[in-house]
Order: structure tokens, then C-alpha cells, then sequence
């Protein structure tokens, strides 16, 4: 479950530290490296450690309390625009 659970938060915290680093294009572009804002908002949610819920963690990085697995899909957007391309027209199924 811990595995399931950590794949939605990795593309939730990416989302937010792409955010937070100005990056307006396609999320699976976007990088952090180097971006102190970034940075500064990963540190301050590793900083809790477990001395804090996780929800305090995940809103201090995200802005959100809840888990969002939204930024999955918008991680994939750009690939999923292309699938749909690509079978346009096409019979679907078995």
C-alpha cells in the first residue's frame, strides 16, 4: 500500500514544486534543479520529519491536505493527446 500510496504523492509533490519554480509548461518538462523556492518548500515539509502528521507535511509542500491524483493525469496529458491522435478513427476493443 505504502508503494501505491507514494507514486500519487511523487506526482503531487512534483506538481507543487513545478509550480512553485515558475514552471508553466507541460509538467512532464518541468524541472526543479537548481530552483531555491523549490528548494526552500521541500525542505521546510522534510524538516517536520515524523514529528508532525502527514497532512501537516503534504499541506506544508502542496498547499493541500489531501492526497490529489490529479497530477498524474497532468503529468500525462501530453501522452494521452497524442493516444487519442493516434486511434482517432480507429475501432477500439477486442
Amino acid at each position: 500500500m505504502r508503494y501505491f500510496l507514494a507514486d500519487i504523492l511523487q506526482f503531487q509533490f512534483h506538481r507543487a514544486v513545478s509550480k512553485a519554480s515558475g514552471c508553466a509548461g507541460a509538467l512532464n518538462r518541468c524541472s526543479i534543479y537548481g530552483n531555491r523556492e523549490a528548494g526552500a518548500r521541500l525542505a521546510k515539509m522534510l524538516e517536520m520529519g515524523q514529528s508532525r502528521p502527514w497532512p501537516d507535511a503534504l499541506e506544508a509542500l502542496t498547499g493541500q491536505r489531501q492526497m490529489d491524483a490529479t497530477a498524474i493525469r497532468d503529468y500525462f496529458a501530453p501522452l494521452q493527446k497524442w493516444l487519442d491522435e493516434q486511434n482517432r478513427g480507429k475501432p477500439t476493443g477486442w
